[in-house]
């Protein structure tokens, strides 16, 4: 099956990288949404998303939290895979995600970089290696100035991580912008910090902090089109495949 590509947003930073890459695959790039159409641009503007996936078997979606609800819609009505790398979501977003997921494939992925996703990999065994009573966990994100949403979801994504490492929810030991007296860390739990600033594409260090030593886990990303390359493998793989959610390990066929 031929890849058809629709890409959300393909006016944004990423929606043009996601269109290069889609034809630098050889895969048909269909069109995409834009709230800033130019129409001297080549590639087919579509006037909103369920007609867009209607049109495609592959809708890439780098969006904003606030468009998921309707997209999961489209996505569903019109028959084609989802490829989500949207972050921010509510819980509300993400079990709309889910019920889309039951008519069709979806790679739902904080972060599409090969190489995150191998981090995340590395942090769940690290911290089942690694006892929460002696080996603090705490987690350093710093994106660019404009992002809107914190800690990341590359960063939730490290923390869920640590947490399915150490067989524990991580709503139940997440501590996020601590401020003012708030007393001594609590054993067990995972820590937050987010940091702006400048364009940073995506820094994530992850830092498991004992008395006798300290460990630390870095990813840095240089160039947003990481990201691009790795959604267009997801995109390949995804139009193939039954209905489900699906992580980003899938397609790289990571235990």
């Amino acid at each position: 099956m031929i890849a058809r590509i629709g890409i959300a947003g393909v006016s944004g930073r990423m929606g043009k990288l996601l269109a290069e890459e889609t034809l630098a695959a050889g895969s048909v790039l269909v069109g995409g949404t834009s709230r800033t159409h130019n129409p001297e641009s080549d590639i087919a503007h579509f006037v909103d998303t369920p007609t867009l996936a209607a049109a495609c078997n592959v809708l890439i979606d780098f969006t904003h939290a606030s468009t998921v609800i309707g997209h999961a819609a489209a996505v569903a009505a019109g028959g084609c895979a989802w490829v989500l790398g949207t972050s921010g979501l509510s819980a509300s977003d993400e079990a709309a995600v889910a019920v889309a997921a039951q008519k069709v494939a979806v790679v739902y992925a904080p972060n599409f970089s090969p190489g995150v996703n191998l981090a995340l990999a590395l942090a769940e065994r690290m911290a089942a290696a690694l006892p929460a009573d002696s080996y603090d966990a705490e987690i350093v994100e710093m994106h660019h100035r404009q992002k809107v949403d914190a800690p990341s979801g590359t960063a939730i994504g490290l923390g869920q991580a640590v947490a399915r490492g150490r067989g524990v929810k991580l709503e139940d030991v997440m501590e996020s912008g601590r401020n003012g007296h708030v007393g001594a860390r609590k054993t067990g739990a995972i820590g937050f910090a987010a940091l702006r600033g400048g364009q940073v594409v995506g820094e994530h260090t992850l830092i498991f902090a004992a008395g006798t030593e300290h460990i630390e886990l870095t990813h840095r990303a240089y160039d947003r089109r990481a990201f691009a390359t790795g959604a267009i493998r997801a995109a390949l793989w995804a139009r193939g495949q039954s209905p489900g959610l699906y992580s980003m390990m899938d397609v790289l066929e990571m235990p």
